[in-house]
């Protein structure tokens, strides 16, 4: 085999010098679906080796705790991509032997071999050895026209082609394995704050994600002509607004005695000045700005300290648009106030006009209502916020918006 794999090695070395530019357009196609089933084929051959080092014990054997950690170290893998390589190897070597004999001859891609044997193996008992056999051919047959994904797909239906007349039991046996596999497999992780973010991850049952949906989907469409973020960020974004929410309803269970509410702590002096660094309960960092934006609603305290780190403050109501202020706000703003924003009322905090920091009044003709996303904006600084003559919030553009910053309105929940 060493001999056979440097001479593929050398016919590498062969393409590597040739001159692509030279080549006509349809050798550069045909070279291309060429090397792909190439490099499939030698990725099938890879995972074989893997597979027979893994059976020897050959890793342990060298010292190493498993075989995934001695091919991380071998052949500077990832620790995931080195796992996913055992497991791979495991799941090829375990397929039909149609479908390993498809790999090494480049009928099926690495990728599309595991989605065939997966779905070859999902197969209930029941359907028995025949069943599984036509399946597998006609998952190898499709795979000329599908990618891994829609194969994946089909995969999950292949019993209505093959066996219509046991795929509707299988199919509610499945789906009640599933779910009770996502059941068990459900969780949540929050890991430690890191360059200013933190990774969420984790899996929910199908239940759980429609109501995720369904609470975060109102949120997710862009919030007007002028709001860039990417959908990942909306979906972000979104996630923030439904958790000030329920935080807002006070309905939420006691935590050690206190309503759940964030704390900020932050000296006096960086509050009111827009410097200094901001500390949640957990010891993460906030930018000043980010802790004046927090400090206008009342979803969060801040902790306010003197010099000595003295308590001055922690969440004056005077500073909070509560009770009949906040009734007063919504039925003068009826939902976020900054123009061609759709945001209902329950989704928007009270903004001080003149920041709370900066000594501004909570009061109707100092306050406005936004959601989260054009409260972020507006506490960038491009964007200004006024009350104008007549009582109402009107918003000035920045510059490369309009030159003569006229002041705009919301015309969608006021017509004024």
């Amino acid at each position: 085999m060493l001999r056979a794999l440097a001479q593929a090695a050398g016919a590498v070395d062969d393409c590597v010098e040739a001159t692509l530019w030279a080549l006509p357009d349809g050798e550069l196609l045909a070279s291309l679906d060429a090397a792909h089933m190439a490099a499939q084929r030698l990725a099938a051959v890879q995972l074989a080796l893997v597979r027979e080092l893994d059976a020897r014990g050959l890793a342990v054997a060298q010292g190493a705790s498993s075989t995934a950690v001695w091919l991380r170290e071998r052949l500077r893998l990832s620790g995931r991509s080195a796992r996913q390589m055992v497991q791979l190897a495991a799941t090829i070597d375990a397929a039909p032997p149609p479908v390993r004999d498809a790999v090494l001859d480049g009928s099926l891609t690495v990728e599309q071999g595991r989605v065939v044997a997966e779905a070859v193996a999902a197969l209930p008992v029941e359907a028995g050895p025949e069943v599984a056999e036509k399946a597998t051919e006609l998952l190898i047959s499709w795979a000329d026209r599908f990618d891994p994904t829609i194969l994946s797909r089909l995969g999950e239906r292949v019993l209505t082609h093959v066996a219509p007349d046991v795929a509707d039991q299988a199919e509610l046996a499945a789906l009640d394995r599933a779910t009770e596999r996502a059941e068990t497999r459900r969780h949540v992780t929050l890991s430690e704050p890191k360059d200013g973010q933190v990774r969420l991850t984790g899996n929910l049952d199908t239940e759980t994600a429609s109501l995720l949906r369904e609470a975060i989907d109102p949120l997710c469409a862009p919030a007007g002509e002028h709001d860039e973020r990417s959908p990942g960020q909306r979906r972000a974004d979104a996630l923030g607004e439904v958790c000030r929410l329920a935080l807002r309803t006070g309905h939420l269970p006691d935590n050690g005695g206190d309503r759940p509410q964030l704390v900020v702590t932050m000296a006096l002096d960086a509050l009111v000045n827009g410097v200094g660094v901001g500390t949640l309960e957990t010891g993460a960092p906030l930018t000043p700005g980010t802790v004046r934006r927090l400090a206008c609603d009342s979803a969060v305290l801040p902790a306010v300290l003197g010099g000595n780190s003295q308590i001055l403050d922690v969440g004056r109501q005077r500073r909070l648009f509560t009770g009949p202020l906040r009734r007063a706000l919504v039925l003068r703003d009826g939902g976020c106030a900054f123009p061609g924003c759709d945001r209902p009322s329950r989704w928007c905090d009270g903004h001080h006009v003149r920041h709370w920091a900066d000594g501004g009044a909570t009061t109707l003709g100092n306050a406005v209502l936004l959601c989260g996303h054009h409260h972020r904006l507006l506490h960038r600084g491009d964007w200004t916020v006024r009350i104008a003559a007549d009582g109402q919030p009107e918003f000035l553009p920045p510059d490369w918006i309009d030159p003569l910053r006229a002041p705009r309105r919301n015309l969608y929940h006021r017509r004024c």
